[in-house]
């Protein structure tokens, strides 16, 4: 580390001069400048003298002496001309080299011989005191060099031993002598005539130089380690802190090459900019005078242009960046030291770096400190003036009364706010008990008062809280916390510190200057505690030593290693060269009162001296009687005007003071108060009633006669009534601040003292001063001089100037007015209008205080029309800055302007709102303004003008179009955008920022402005589908469509061309227009649904089908294939219906989503759109129980349990009209005497009326179909309502439908078809109609209950049919009905029940069979059971059929047993038929209960046991079944064996017997043929009833090889022939389609898929689901899913289960109950459940496929992660709310253009965050890359960053915060701790 050297700061003499060391004063030198610039001859003249003294050259005329006085110090003169002498002394001083003393000369002055006076004997007379060897050094000389030639050597002497100094008697001297005396021996500098002074000299600087110092000053210059400098004003401080700044410059100068050392970082410190600005420049014109001998041309232009002439300028009005010096502390490079700086502006320095710092506390605390032109920001600091104008008045006037606000300013901030122990409180302040408890000495002020102070402290901390305001303390305490806790200072510590008028600073202030400095030797603190009038001081240097003594411990022992704590020198300067000896004295006798009775209280110093005596102060007393008054005695008598001189000042105690005296003689000169006279000197001071107006009374100042009694010894001297002091020190505690403030006032004259009160509180001061002979008492009477000297013009404007840079612009007007300077007095009085302005801050309104500084503003523009650029430039910036807090930002923006502050002019204008002048000056003077706030002004005009609508942005905004774009699309202007688009002609990507932001109309419109381009029409169709879909969903009535946006929508599709589009879109388009139209083309709506289905595009088939069934047809005519062909329509709209009833996960996909206008905003939030499905009115069938109609977003789980139940609803209600429909419609019967006879007498007639001839085998399969479809559709809602089956109604549906369906398979009459005419091939869906007929089959049988149905016998014997020929026949073993006791009625003998009789002949092969099957019937028809007669006659064929292949196969065992037989097909359709084990023997009971029953038919019997559906059993009825009767009995008889004769007969028998014998009773003709027929001809009566209708049914079996006869029928027989081998391929043969059904049937059928009619619709094998439609990935309903139709064997076989079988069903029920459950607990489940669990799947789904390694990364991957990708997944989500919140064009109309930089910062931020999230989203996807390497830790690292990321979003838009946290939290604790 540099150190001063000795020699760094003194040069030798010029080049050429002797040995003898030169000084020469200031006015030497002033007068050889003068010669060098005016004179050269004389110049030389001079030159050559001094040059011959230099050298020892002594003569008779060169050494002369001056004074008179023979035994005082040698004085001599030189001549050099006529007119011309040089006067000098040989002086002896401390050589600089050496502990010596050395000779040299020391010259005082250049003058003519006529200025040759008496001062010299004065100046020689005064040295003398210095005592007898300093004279005898002085007037020794060596002997000369040579003898003869009278040259001399300059003597050395061992260093002085001080002889007391004897104080020779004061001469006779005046006014003139006096001053001059004392400035030659006092104010005078001396300076060695070096080179760099001839130098500066030839070159005409006008430079300061290094001059001697004391050998004191000396000490403390030269001091290598820190030290503590005090003394009184006027004593040197600061010339020592400068020299040893100086001195350490100029050693690292000197040797910086040789040794490579580092420039020392030094910074100075003031409370004083003025004070930090002149030693500044003193020392730039001190390191230029040292250049010329070595400083560097770069550093002289550095420091020149910090420090060029300002003008008449406030230099506080300087804004930083002006200065040279950076803002941040840690920007400071080598090259800007040293540096003089303010505190105040050292600690904005610091706390720029703080704003960098995360804690927001920290950026809030550093504001605090931030140079600012914000007048919310400027009124937040309170100063004294605050304080005492603003805070004040406002507190109990019981605390205030009679209490300096001065005082307590300085007490609240010195002691409560500003002392060591504040440190120790949090909130920086003392608390009660500690301050109250204070020791009274120390702190003297208030000592008996504290509990009051401490109550106005607390008042004024309430008021500041509630005005957010702050002080200078809080300032200091919030750095010290910000940096004390923990955050280190950036930047490099300075190497020396230099602390200038400590005790102006709080205390606190010095540990925050220490910590700035990293050396602890180079510290520097100087002051003076007895100065300390500054409001808000209370400072002592023993407590600064002792706090920084304790820091430097503390540091030593914590903070650096291995130190030992730096012992600190303490330097005392006690020579005063301000003022003279008079003064002094008077001054330190107020000093010695304080230290006597508050020894404490202040610094005890050694005496403080003048070193030339003089003129003690007058103190007037006497002159205030009825005749003599004080002002006539100052300034004159009445009539008279006197004038104080511009150095001469009037001190008064205060502003009303000086008011009051103002009010009685006018502006006589210089009038301040006390306050404001710190910090300057004038030759005269009239302190004025200084004692009358103090706050203390007489009875407390006379504790100062305390003094005089300890002096004098005389304490019963009458006029002394001395207190005591000791008795109550806290009675007088407000005599300490009086006397010093007393001090204050003494010490600011330099000459002369006048002291004028008439209070009687002065006599206890006056006695005092008066016992100590330091006054001078002037009573009436008295001669003296007169008070008031006039000054010159140039002495006025000099005091004026000064008074100006100390801001006394009050009185500086008053010098600059004396001087005739009337520019200067308009400029400060620009100053002082705006103190006034500053004052009414806090006070006045605001209207007030805004025209206060527009005066103020304009007196300043006023200002700068008059004057020079510099000035010119800072006074439009002040203009600016008082226009800115009259808040008229034009001017303001203006004044800017003017003042070349483009920086400030363009944020003032846009302030304003005046962006068009933003521009323009963004236009010309960017490039003379910082990037970044140039780029913010830039991006906020764009924002600007691109966020309004009526206003193109000025194309200087943007240079290019790209440029443009990616503005607007950074910030989100779509409308701006939108408009470059469009002007540009790229309409595509202006409608896709339409859409962007939620505009689909405008975008159709921009879209549909480029009808050439394919993609735009594309885009448009798309839009406009996607918002048709939206607001036209289904549900959504026609007439809606018609009003509103859905008739804006249609408009607009009109106007789109559809030749370009896809097939899709040009389809849904046709589809809403058809929709919308006044009358439904129902037609147009189905042609469009086939093409949907064809393209399997089934949202829009169920769309178009919902309008077609909006209302169902009138279908009662029907045609049964009209009818089919409707409802397989209708099957499909209820079957995509039901899909979306049974799907899992229905809002899973975009196509239920977008059917029923479902929006989804997240994996676990849906709404949907006003208006829809959802939320319309439910229809009548709904229960109460209906979803809320509110459009409130669902969870996932709740809308799918709402949509899944609204579908339900309407699928039931849909399907309940169409089924009434159904039962109104005649197709599902046909009219059976309309059949026989061609017409039907009944007008109520609900069956089909269909002719004879129309039965063909179309008719039956379709009748079959119509039924089987109408069972699907019921299926679909038994399927969606499981609930409905349990009913009863719904199971006499059932039961009402299988009948139906019964009679449809087995018709009543031959004619109209039977199983042998089934062609499933005509019927689409079949298997699916089976399976439901099989389901409802089955559940018959179950639900069968004997005792409570009277038609019990014809449901049993109708199931039993139905199951035999459909593979349920196990059932029926199974039911209740059969197992379970029935009415005794149904047995024919106890244990034998009917129905088993009935079920073993149809199902059984037992032997037996056929024979149960007779008794059974027998058992009905004898006991006249109530049966259904067409229902009797199938069982009675079934039976009758058995019996004629069994005796075929009896008879003629083997392969052509069936030879030549001619039967029905039906008759050979099952397979236990062929059996020839089945006894026969019962086959004549059968032919006789046949028999039986048509003598019963034929009878005119009244009995109702048999009975018809949808008619009576009418005569023509009973025909019709007798004439069936014939028919089989016939087909019997033909296929009976020849051997079987007597059955033959029998039956023959039997058919004759139907003849009638009454001639007036007819056989009826329908069944004449049959009982007239003779046996041969039994054949050919059954084939001529046969050609009356289109139904072939009789089948000839051709055994092949066979040696039996064949019969040959005629051609026009319609009889088929079959070839056969075997009787094992009859099956296959016969090829039944119910056959081939059952024996082809695969054993996993596929589910169905929706599917209209044939012609209009895709066939269903045509369509396999697909990706993106959800509605064909739905199970088909519990009815349709059963398995395989089943053969009889397998129907009768009986099943063993094993134990393993059992287990395994068990487990399969088990499971999937498990899987059931877990499917509705999913959507049961809450929200973020839901999420997480999408997440954990997809981490699952991927780590099962990428093969992710077992192992501890995969646990994360499956366990936390899920946690951490779903507080991800909720950041983006808050942020991208944020977003949408935050745009720019519609927050600018709500709430102006003032917030324009913010919301462009909001934009930016939040667009930033979005960015993060969606990068780290991508980078922790389940499927990313990243996970493949396992890194835990870059996982770790990932974590932080989403944790960064959530701590960046601002504010929680959407309330999940509390979510967030929790979910990272989790997944940091398991991932990262």
């Amino acid at each position: 580390m540099v150190q001063p050297m000795k020699t760094a700061l003194y040069f030798d003499n010029a080049d050429g001069f002797g040995e003898w060391r030169i000084l020469i004063g200031t006015n030497a030198t002033k007068k050889l400048r003068e010669f060098r610039r005016n004179d050269q001859k004389r110049f030389k003249v001079v030159y050559k003298k001094i040059k011959e003294l230099s050298n020892g050259q002594f003569s008779d005329d060169n050494q002369k002496r001056l004074d008179g006085v023979r035994s005082g110090v040698p004085i001599f003169e030189a001549y050099m001309e006529r007119d011309l002498r040089l006067v000098y002394q040989i002086d002896c001083v401390p050589d600089h080299d050496a502990e010596i003393q050395r000779q040299v000369i020391r010259i005082y002055e250049i003058c003519p011989p006529t200025q040759l006076n008496r001062i010299w004997d004065a100046i020689s007379h005064h040295l003398s005191s210095k005592g007898k060897e300093y004279i005898e050094r002085c007037a020794y000389r060596n002997k000369p060099v040579h003898p003869g030639n009278r040259v001399y050597l300059p003597a050395v002497f061992p260093l002085e031993v001080h002889d007391a100094v004897v104080k020779p008697p004061p001469l006779a001297l005046g006014d003139q002598e006096m001053d001059q005396l004392h400035f030659l021996l006092v104010l005078d500098k001396y300076v060695t005539f070096s080179q760099a002074l001839l130098n500066g000299l030839i070159a005409k600087n006008d430079v300061q130089h290094v001059f001697e110092l004391t050998p004191q000053e000396r000490k403390i210059v030269e001091c290598t380690t820190s030290c503590y400098v005090m003394g009184r004003s006027g004593t040197g401080k600061t010339t020592t802190m400068l020299f040893k700044m100086l001195g350490i410059q100029r050693a690292w100068q000197l040797h910086s090459v040789d040794l490579d050392m580092p420039r020392p970082r030094q910074i100075f410190v003031t409370k004083s900019s003025m004070l930090a600005n002149k030693v500044e420049e003193y020392f730039m014109k001190l390191l230029e005078s040292l250049s010329l001998a070595g400083c560097t041309l770069e550093e002289l232009a550095r420091l020149n242009s910090r420090h060029m002439d300002r003008g008449m300028v406030d230099s506080d009005d300087a804004p930083d960046t002006q200065s040279g010096i950076p803002q941040r502390y840690s920007e400071l490079e080598d090259h800007h030291f040293p540096l003089f700086l303010t505190f105040d502006r050292l600690a904005r320095m610091i706390a720029a770096d703080i704003l960098d710092a995360d804690h927001p506390e920290a950026k809030r605390i550093a504001k605090l400190f931030m140079q600012s032109n914000d007048p919310e920001a400027l009124d937040t600091f309170v100063s004294f003036d605050v304080f005492a104008n603003s805070y004040w008045p406002h507190f109990p006037q019981g605390l205030t009364k009679g209490r300096d606000p001065w005082l307590v300013f300085g007490e609240i901030m010195g002691i409560i706010k500003g002392s060591e122990k504040s440190l120790e409180f949090d909130d920086g302040t003392l608390d009660k008990k500690t301050y109250c408890s204070l020791p009274s000495r120390s702190n003297p002020t208030f000592s008996g008062q504290r509990e009051i102070i401490y109550a106005i402290c607390e008042a004024y901390s309430k008021l500041k809280r509630q005005r957010q305001h702050h002080d200078v303390a809080d300032r200091s305490h919030a750095i010290l916390k910000a940096v004390l806790g923990g955050k280190s200072l950036k930047g490099r510590q300075v190497d020396f510190l230099y602390v200038d008028e400590a005790q102006d600073n709080l205390l606190i202030d010095a540990l925050l200057l220490r910590l700035l400095c990293g050396n602890p030797k180079g510290l520097f603190w100087a002051g003076d505690t007895a100065q300390t009038i500054s409001a808000g001081s209370s400072f002592r240097f023993d407590d600064l030593k002792a706090f920084l003594y304790r820091t430097e411990v503390y540091q030593a022992s914590h903070i650096v290693r291995e130190r030992a704590v730096i012992q600190t020198a303490s330097f005392q300067l006690a020579i005063n060269y301000r003022s003279h000896g008079g003064i002094v004295n008077c001054a330190h006798s107020v000093i010695e009162l304080i230290s006597h009775f508050w020894p404490n209280s202040i610094d005890s110093l050694q005496p403080e001296r003048g070193i030339v005596d003089g003129l003690k102060p007058v103190f007037f007393s006497g002159w205030d009687s009825p005749t003599t008054h004080y002002e006539q005695l100052l300034f004159g008598a009445p009539g008279t005007h006197i004038e104080f001189g511009a150095q001469q000042c009037i001190l008064v105690r205060n502003e009303r003071a000086r008011e009051h005296l103002q009010e009685q003689v006018g502006d006589v000169g210089l009038i301040m108060t006390l306050y404001e006279s710190k910090g300057l000197e004038f030759n005269d001071v009239l302190l004025y009633n200084f004692f009358e107006d103090s706050n203390v009374d007489l009875s407390r100042w006379r504790v100062v006669l305390t003094a005089i009694t300890r002096a004098t010894g005389d304490h019963n001297h009458p006029r002394l009534q001395v207190p005591s002091f000791e008795r109550d020190e806290s009675r007088y505690a407000g005599v300490c601040s009086e006397l010093k403030v007393l001090y204050v006032g003494i010490t600011r004259a330099r000459k002369r003292l006048w002291i004028i009160d008439k209070s009687d509180k002065a006599e206890p001061m006056k006695l005092f001063w008066t016992s100590r002979s330091q006054i001078q008492h002037c009573t009436p009477g008295t001669d003296i001089s007169q008070l008031a000297a006039s000054s010159s013009p140039d002495e006025w404007a000099e005091s004026g100037h000064s008074l100006f840079q100390h801001k006394r612009y009050t009185q500086a007007m008053h010098c600059f007015r004396r001087a005739d300077m009337p520019r200067e007095v308009r400029i400060a009085e620009a100053y002082h209008f705006r103190e006034l302005a500053r004052a009414t801050v806090g006070i006045s309104p605001l209207g007030e205080q805004r025209r206060a500084f527009a005066k103020a503003a304009d007196a300043f523009i006023k200002c700068s029309n008059e004057a020079r650029s510099r000035e010119r430039l800072q006074y439009n910036r002040t203009a600016a800055e008082c226009y800115i807090r009259a808040a008229d930002d034009r001017k303001a923006a203006d004044a800017y302007l003017n003042a070349e502050e483009y920086e400030l002019a363009a944020k003032q204008y846009r302030k304003a709102g005046i962006f068009n002048r933003t521009v323009d000056v963004l236009d010309s003077h960017s490039k003379k303004m910082s990037r970044a706030c140039a780029d913010e002004l830039l991006t906020v005009c764009r924002l600007y003008y691109c966020s309004k609508e009526d206003e193109k942005p000025p194309s200087l905004l943007f240079s290019s179009m790209e440029e443009e774009l990616e503005f607007l699309e950074a910030y989100g202007l779509d409308v701006a955008l939108v408009v470059l688009y469009e002007t540009h002609g790229r309409y595509v990507d202006a409608g896709e920022i339409h859409l962007r932001e939620d505009r689909p109309l405008h975008a159709i419109r921009v879209f549909l402005r480029d009808k050439t381009n394919g993609h735009a029409v594309r885009r448009a169709a798309d839009t406009l589908l996607e918002c048709l879909w939206k607001h036209c969903s289904f549900g959504v009535a026609r007439q809606a469509l018609r009003n509103g946006m859905p008739k804006t929508l249609i408009s607009l599709s009109h106007q789109l061309p559809l030749d370009p589009l896809p097939p899709r879109a040009r389809d849904e388009i046709k589809m809403f227009q058809t929709a919308a139209v006044e009358e439904l083309n129902r037609v147009t709506l189905e042609t469009l649904a086939e093409a949907f289905m064809k393209r399997n595009e089934n949202g829009a088939v169920l769309w178009c089908l919902n309008h077609v069934f909006s209302s169902l047809p009138p279908l009662v005519p029907a045609t049964v294939e009209n009818f089919g062909l409707f409802l397989r329509k209708f099957y499909t709209y209820s079957h995509l219906f039901y899909t979306v009833a049974s799907h899992n996960d229905p809002v899973g996909g975009r196509g239920i989503r977008k059917l029923f206008g479902i929006v989804q905003l997240s994996d676990d939030q849906y709404v949907t759109q006003p208006g829809s499905f959802l939320l319309e009115t439910p229809s009548a069938a709904s229960s109460s129980d209906d979803e809320q109609t509110n459009p409130s977003p669902y969870s996932r789980g709740r809308i799918t349990h709402a949509l899944k139940e609204r579908v339900r609803l309407h699928l039931r209600y849909q399907v309940d009209a169409e089924t009434l429909l159904c039962h109104n419609a005649k197709v599902f019967s046909q009219c059976l005497l309309h059949i026989i006879t061609g017409s039907c007498d009944s007008a109520k007639c609900k069956q089909q009326h269909i002719s004879l001839s129309s039965l063909d085998s179309a008719q039956y399969n379709a009748r079959i179909g119509v039924h089987l479809q109408q069972m699907r559709i019921l299926q679909l809602v038994y399927s969606a309502f499981p609930e409905l089956r349990e009913c009863k109604s719904t199971r006499d549906d059932i039961g009402r439908w299988i009948a139906h369906l019964y009679e449809a398979f087995f018709p009543p009459f031959w004619a109209q078809g039977s199983l042998a005419n089934l062609d499933w091939s005509s019927n689409q869906r079949s298997q699916d109609g089976i399976r439901v007929m099989r389901n409802w089959i089955r559940d018959a049988i179950y639900s069968l209950e004997p005792r409570h149905s009277d038609d019990f016998l014809t449901d049993v014997l109708r199931l039993i049919r139905l199951s035999s020929a459909f593979g349920e026949s196990d059932a029926l073993r199974n039911a209740n009905c059969v197992r379970q006791p029935c009415p005794g009625v149904l047995f024919r003998f106890p244990g034998r029940y009917i129905v088993a009789d009935m079920i073993d002949s149809v199902q059984s092969s037992a032997e037996s069979s056929i024979s149960a099957g007779t008794l059974g019937l027998r058992h009905i028809i004898r006991n006249n059971l109530r049966v259904h007669l067409s229902v009797l006659c199938d069982c009675i064929e079934e039976v009758l059929s058995a019996y004629v292949l069994t005796l075929r196969f009896k008879i003629n065992p083997g392969a052509d047993s069936l030879h030549d037989v001619v039967l029905p097909r039906s008759w050979l359709i099952r397979n236990n038929k062929l059996d020839a084990r089945k006894e026969v023997k019962l086959i004549d009971q059968l032919l006789d209960d046949i028999q039986y029953l048509l003598g019963k038919l034929r009878s005119d019997s009244t009995e109702d046991n048999l009975w018809l559906t949808h008619t009576s059993v009418t005569p023509v009825h009973r025909n019709v079944f007798i004439a069936r009767i014939c028919r089989m009995l016939c087909l019997a008889s033909y296929n009976f064996p020849l051997r079987c004769a007597g059955l033959k007969a029998k039956i023959s028998n039997t058919l004759t017997h139907l003849r009638s014998n009454d001639p007036t009773r007819l056989t009826p003709n329908i069944y004449r043929k049959y009982a007239e027929a003779s046996r041969e001809n039994y054949l050919r009566v059954i084939v001529a009833d046969d050609g009356k209708h289109a139904t072939p049914n009789l089948l000839h079996l051709v055994c092949k090889g066979t040696k039996l006869p064949t019969s040959h029928f005629a051609t026009g027989w319609r009889i088929q022939q079959l070839s056969y081998s075997r009787l094992q391929e009859l099956p296959a043969l016969l090829a039944s389609p119910l056959i081939a059904a059952r024996f082809s049937l695969p054993e996993e059928a596929p589910a169905s898929v929706p599917q209209l009619a044939t012609s209009s619709l895709a066939k269903a094998d045509q369509i396999h689901p697909s990706v993106g439609n959800e509605l064909t990935k739905a199970h088909e309903p519990a009815g349709d899913v059963e398995g395989p139709l089943s053969d009889d064997h397998q129907a009768v076989a009986n099943i063993v289960v094993t134990e393993k079988e059992e287990f395994a069903v068990r487990l399969i029920q088990r499971v999937y109950r498990q899987h059931r459950r877990r499917q509705k607990l999913r959507l049961e489940r809450s929200t973020l459940e839901a999420e997480r669990s999408a997440i954990f799947d997809a981490c699952l789904k991927c780590a099962g496929a990428s093969g992710l390694a077992r192992g501890f990364y995969r646990l994360l991957y499956l366990g936390p992660l899920p946690h951490l990708f779903l507080a991800l997944d909720k950041g983006i989500t808050i942020a991208t709310s944020v977003k949408s919140a935050t745009k720019i064009p519609g927050r600018l109309r709500k709430e102006g253009h003032e917030r324009l930089e913010e919301l462009g910062r909001q934009r930016s931020e939040i667009s930033s965050i979005l960015k993060q999230g969606h990068e780290l989203r991508r980078k922790l996807s389940p499927d990313s890359l990243f996970h493949k390497n396992r890194d835990v830790g870059a996982l770790k690292d990932a974590v932080l960053r989403v944790k960064e990321f959530l701590h960046r979003i601002p504010g929680d838009a959407l309330g999940v915060q509390e979510v967030v946290d929790a979910e990272l939290n989790l997944a940091y604790k398991a991932i990262v701790t």
